[in-house]
């Protein structure tokens, strides 16, 4: 099963994924591929893969993703041959992705494995105030691209399964224990 969260960024994604995976034997992430710099407390293999812009586009010449995408000027995508071992391995999948990659996952692999999407909503001014707090402090000008993409990423929650409000992480990550176990049941 590979469960998929969503939001824009600083909704909290993140921590909600390392709170399942540390609470839940059943649960692994898989990182997307990127080539973005590491930030503080990014471990490569774990946070994110770590590339070169020029490795990058050599996975998307040689079709080794299901979909990728630029973001806040880096690209970002998910490797096949990871992604179709997690499966194999019949483990629960949590993955974070942005709107649009989401649709691409859905689109290619709905009849091959169960999809649960789940799109964490945060307030704007909140989302603010947490992109402004990050570890990795962020400057102005990248809080501003990331706050300008809050609309677009809203006005797709409708491809979600769930949809959540994500204003306590105690409250979110056991309703998102709930929704894993009822799905990973009915599957």
């Amino acid at each position: 099963m590979l469960v998929i969260l969503s939001g824009v960024a600083g909704a909290g994604k993140d921590t909600i994924k390392k709170e399942l995976i540390s609470r839940v034997e059943k649960i692994e992430t898989l990182p997307s591929y990127t080539d973005r710099e590491p930030r503080a407390g990014d471990i490569p293999g774990q946070t994110y893969n770590f590339v070169t812009t020029k490795e990058f586009e050599e996975m998307i010449k040689n079709n080794e993703l299901y979909e990728y995408s630029v973001h806040h000027n880096h690209y970002y995508g998910t490797s096949k041959k990871l992604l179709n071992e997690k499966i194999s391995s019949g483990k629960i999948i949590v993955k974070d992705i942005d709107v649009n990659g989401t649709q691409d996952l859905i689109d290619l692999l709905k009849d091959e494995v169960k999809i649960v999407t789940i799109f964490l909503r945060v307030p704007k001014e909140e989302l603010r105030r947490r992109l402004e707090n990050r570890i990795d402090k962020p400057n102005p000008k990248e809080i501003e691209l990331r706050l300008n993409r809050f609309d677009y990423e809203e006005s797709k929650i409708g491809i979600y399964d769930y949809v959540l409000k994500n204003d306590e992480l105690e409250k979110t990550t056991n309703i998102i224990m709930t929704i894993i176990e009822n799905e990973y049941r009915c599957r």
